[in-house]
């Protein structure tokens, strides 16, 4: 099964809408009515149309209640709460597209960019001018506006593009850095939460020096682009962000004049029609803004990923060179070293150690269950007061609630240091099992526990377990995730009125802190996003598809890390972000919307459900393209046969974005997989002007495809100065 993280990034409690609690009749839900895009001509009031529609589903005068939130800016629609008959009703309207119900989301650095050679000072190359003039869209929990991070001081006016406004309710102000505030969720844009105060400072946060956990990690906590601005839309509480919240808070955000949006919320697995952060990423495609999602926590487990549509640039999670480490010191002086982000400080006392068979409830629970310290195997009276110790991490929930003064637990396959109620410490399975060995072999055996350290020699980047990994269950050729950022221990500013621990671990902390670490999709997620922004200040015409391309074909190569799906390209995409390189990409993949429509054709979806999608009119699909002939940026294609030979064509354009008269040559690197042959036809492109394009194909020969383990190369177009690398992936399906 996926591990899940314990940080607040990794929020994984259910998220319960905010509206269900004032429905007056006992079968009504909220449905989200799509209505497609807004006519371009003639008179049309949005809000009078979807108040008739209702007038004449319920039969009253009055729909007091019923409708939620009309949609009217970006694109058409409405939500209101109806019941299954009214439902089917509306359904068969004219001029309804599709009705759905407003579903449950959930919600998802001082080091970060050094990591990723975006350095501050002089060694960076910045277009301050046009980073000032562009605005990240950050959909969300929220923001804290008095944070360091968003201080306007230096700051000019906003952008005259902007058309949003400050609307963060009591008590809220906005300045000339944060220039913008929605509030969906009916208390106000502030953040208590602390999620959004994060994302939103890590895309675009102003350089804010000495900062730290209380004390760890201390640096400079910054964005990618410090210049920019940033605008907030909160749709999610704590108990939770809906559906049509987040189609809310994308109809408002792409007619506010966004320049992206970045949206670290958990979506759910369903085809293109029925995903509201696909029909918003659509609509905000189609009018030039990119829109980058997190990849999900539901990793390691293959087929856990729901950003699927190509028109979204998909974020998984991995590491850096830093982390965050804490040492156990045992009574006869050696050390062991664990993963925490522990701030107390036990001063170097050392208290008693309890193994949890030592302190079992007679004949409550067998050894091995009080070895793990489980729920009601262990006697109050001999915890207290000492530190605990399991075979489990679970057994930190026990230490909390008998009183212990701090908890070691085994954890081997832990990759990321969290932060909790009391002092704590993970360890391998070496140092557990050093651990125990010294517990029976003393009479009287104690320990300490060190507040927690930095490093900056372990190995990175490689993928976080949580990460969701692919295939991709709705578009089987499209290749998800697109690319992975660091989203493990990352610092960042937060809610001084927010719990420094997830609400679904039930530990009680009153600490409360400006800046703090937490780890997940949700904060690899504005990493990119910050990417993203950060090249469009030098190309602020380039489409969505061009910034994504140039991420994705620039990033640094990732090689599996062991057997099965859940450990290739399903796990990292195109490889890790690299922010400079991404400025000079070379070659890039372009689509337009009018490609994407080809590619929804070649799934074969009808007028109707086309229409839900893009919401244009589409009665007959004039251009059909197979999903694997994407214009896309990677490769991939499954195939159903497992021990016969397949021949796989992939069809590719490239677009010079680089120098002209310049010349690229093929290469292909096998990475792993079957013994196979890739043809590249032409082999060689010469391009002569900028803007120019070209087309090529790729063909992929092989046999007996192990389902274990998909075959995967890299197409490298080379001229020298760029190497403009392209994964190749076929598979089968596997476990």
């Amino acid at each position: 099964m996926g591990r899940r993280a314990t940080s607040f990034g990794l929020l994984s409690c259910v998220l319960v809408s905010f509206l269900s609690s004032v429905s007056a009749v006992t079968d009504e839900q909220v449905y989200v009515v799509y209505m497609g895009s807004l006519p371009s001509r003639g008179e049309y009031t949005p809000m009078l149309h979807h108040m008739s529609i209702l007038q004449e589903v319920i039969g009253e005068s009055s729909i007091e209640g019923r409708l939620v939130r009309s949609y009217k800016r970006s694109f058409n629609g409405f939500a209101a709460r109806l019941s299954e008959s009214e439902r089917e009703r509306v359904a068969q309207m004219e001029g309804v597209v599709s009705v759905f119900p407003s579903k449950k989301l959930q919600i998802q650095t001082t080091a970060s960019w050094d990591f990723m050679g975006l350095k501050e000072g002089k060694t960076t190359k910045r277009n301050l001018a046009i980073e000032s003039d562009t605005i990240i869209g950050v959909i969300d929990t929220g923001i804290w506006p008095e944070s360091e991070s968003f201080s306007d001081k230096g700051f000019g006016p906003p952008p005259k593009k902007w058309k949003g406004v400050c609307s963060g309710g009591k008590n809220f102000t906005c300045n000339n850095k944060l220039i913008g505030a929605r509030d969906y969720t009916g208390v106000g844009a502030r953040d208590t939460i602390g999620h959004g105060t994060h994302t939103a400072s890590t895309a675009g946060g102003n350089a804010v020096a000495d900062t730290s956990f209380f004390g760890i990690g201390n640096g400079t906590v910054r964005g990618a682009v410090p210049a920019s601005r940033i605008a907030a839309y909160k749709v999610c509480l704590i108990n939770g962000c809906t559906s049509e919240a987040i189609l809310a808070a994308f109809d408002d955000a792409i007619a506010d004049g966004v320049d992206l949006i970045t949206i670290s919320i958990v979506g759910y697995t369903a085809s293109f029609e029925h995903e509201p952060t696909a029909i918003g990423a659509f609509h905000a495609m189609a009018k030039g803004i990119l829109t980058v999602e997190s990849a999900g926590n539901g990793g390691p487990t293959p087929r856990t990923i729901p950003a699927v549509a190509p028109w979204i640039l998909t974020v998984a999670a991995s590491n850096t060179n830093r982390g965050f480490v804490n040492k156990v010191v045992l009574g006869n002086g050696k050390t062991l070293v664990g993963k925490s982000v522990d701030a107390f400080d036990m001063k170097g006392k050392k208290y008693p150690l309890v193994y949890g068979k030592s302190a079992a409830l007679s004949s409550a629970c067998d050894k091995e269950s009080a070895e793990k310290c489980l729920a009601r195997c262990l006697d109050k009276s001999l915890v207290k007061g000492k530190i605990l110790v399991c075979g489990n991490s679970d057994g930190l929930k026990r230490a909390i609630s008998m009183g212990a003064v701090a908890c070691i637990v085994k954890d081997p396959e832990l990759d990321y240091a969290a932060i909790h109620a009391l002092p704590f410490s993970a360890l391998s399975q070496d140092d557990f099992d050093s651990l125990v060995s010294y517990i029976n072999s003393t009479k009287s055996p104690e320990a300490t526990v060190l507040k927690s350290e930095a490093i900056f020699n372990q190995a990175a980047p490689t993928i976080a377990s949580f990460s969701s990994r692919g295939p991709n269950t709705i578009a089987a050729d499209i290749l998800k995730p697109d690319i992975t950022a660091p989203g493990v221990e990352i610092l960042a500013a937060y809610s001084p009125v927010a719990s420094i621990i997830p609400p679904y671990k039930k530990e009680n902390d009153t600490r409360r802190v400006n800046y703090t670490v937490l780890a997940g999709t949700s904060i690899s997620c504005p990493h990119v996003a910050g990417v993203a922004a950060y090249v469009k200040t030098f190309y602020p015409q380039w489409s969505p598809s061009m910034i994504q391309s140039a991420i994705m074909t620039t990033a640094w190569p990732m090689n599996a890390t062991g057997t099965g799906v859940a450990s290739t390209e399903f796990a990292y995409g195109a490889g890790h972000v690299n922010p400079v390189a991404a400025l000079n990409p070379g070659l890039v993949y372009e689509l337009e919307k009018q490609d994407h429509i080809a590619f929804l054709c070649g799934m074969n979806y009808n007028a109707t459900v086309l229409k839900l999608i893009t919401g244009e009119a589409i009665t007959n699909c004039t251009e059909k393209t197979l999903q694997r002939n994407l214009n896309y940026p990677s490769m991939s294609a499954k195939i159903s046969e497992t021990n016969s030979s397949f021949t796989i064509t992939f069809k590719r354009t490239v677009t010079n974005v680089g120098a002209p008269n310049s010349i690229y040559k093929s290469k292909v690197l096998a990475a792993h997989g079957t013994k196979f042959s890739v043809e590249v036809s032409p082999s060689v492109l010469s391009m002569k002007s900028v803007n120019e394009k070209q087309s090529f194909t790729v063909t992929v020969t092989g046999s007996n495809l192990d389902p274990n383990l998909p075959l995967s190369a890299n197409l490298i177009w080379s001229d020298g100065p760029h190497n403009v690398r392209s994964p190749i992936v076929v598979y089968t399906d596997g476990k």
